[in-house]
C-alpha cells in the first residue's frame, strides 16, 4: 500500500466575476450562524442530494457543527473546506472540500492515496454554469501546492459533475463500487 506524504495546503482566495472561493476568515466566524443557513441550505435540497443522500443535514445546528467541525478539521490538515459565495448576495451558495489523504483512507480502500475533492452547488443554482466555471481556476490553484494528484468519487449518473471533472482535467481511472466511478487529475 502505498500512501502520499500529506501535503498541507495553503488558504485560497479566488475571485472570478461574482464568486469568491475562500476559507474561513474572521467575517466567516462572526456569522458562522448565517453560514450554517446556508450550508444547511445546500445539504437539505433535493436537487443537490440527489446523488449523496447520506449526506443529508438535519438542521442548521448539525450545519454549525459541521462548519465547527471543518474550521479545526483545516487546520489540523485532514480536509480543506472552501466556501463559494455569491458577491452580490453574500451567501454561501456551494462548497469545495479537499479531503487530505490520511482522511481519505479512513473512507476509502485505494492502493494510493491521493487527496480527494468534493464539490456542492446549491440546487437554485444548477445549471448556470458556475461550477464549470470555478472548478478548473480552482484546480489551478491547487496544482502549485504541490500535490501530485487529485482524485474524485462520483456517482456514475451524475452528468453534471462528471462533465465538470472533465473540464477541469480529470481523467476515469476506474470504477470504484457498483454506483461510482474514481477519476483523477495528476499535476506531474
Amino acid at each position: 500500500m502505498t500512501i502520499f506524504a500529506a501535503a498541507m495546503l495553503d488558504p485560497i482566495f479566488i475571485k472570478n466575476g461574482n464568486f469568491l472561493i475562500h476559507t474561513f476568515g474572521p467575517e466567516e466566524i462572526q456569522r458562522i450562524s448565517s453560514i450554517a443557513q446556508d450550508v444547511y441550505a445546500i445539504f437539505s435540497d433535493e436537487m443537490t442530494l440527489k446523488f449523496l443522500p447520506q449526506k443529508r443535514l438535519q438542521s442548521v445546528q448539525q450545519a454549525e457543527k459541521l462548519l465547527k467541525t471543518n474550521l479545526l478539521n483545516f487546520h489540523a490538515g485532514k480536509n480543506y473546506l472552501h466556501f463559494i459565495t455569491d458577491e452580490l448576495t453574500g451567501r454561501v451558495i456551494g462548497l469545495i472540500d479537499i479531503i487530505s489523504p490520511d482522511t481519505a483512507k479512513e473512507h476509502y480502500d485505494f492502493s494510493q492515496y491521493p487527496h480527494f475533492i468534493e464539490f456542492y452547488l446549491a440546487g437554485a443554482n444548477a445549471g448556470k454554469l458556475i461550477m464549470s466555471k470555478l472548478l478548473p481556476v480552482f484546480i489551478e490553484v491547487i496544482r502549485g501546492q504541490n500535490l501530485k494528484q487529485l482524485g474524485a468519487v462520483v456517482h456514475r449518473h451524475n452528468v453534471s459533475s462528471i462533465k465538470v471533472l472533465k473540464r477541469s482535467g480529470f481523467k476515469l481511472e476506474a470504477g470504484f463500487d457498483s454506483i461510482q466511478d474514481f477519476y483523477k487529475i495528476s499535476f506531474d
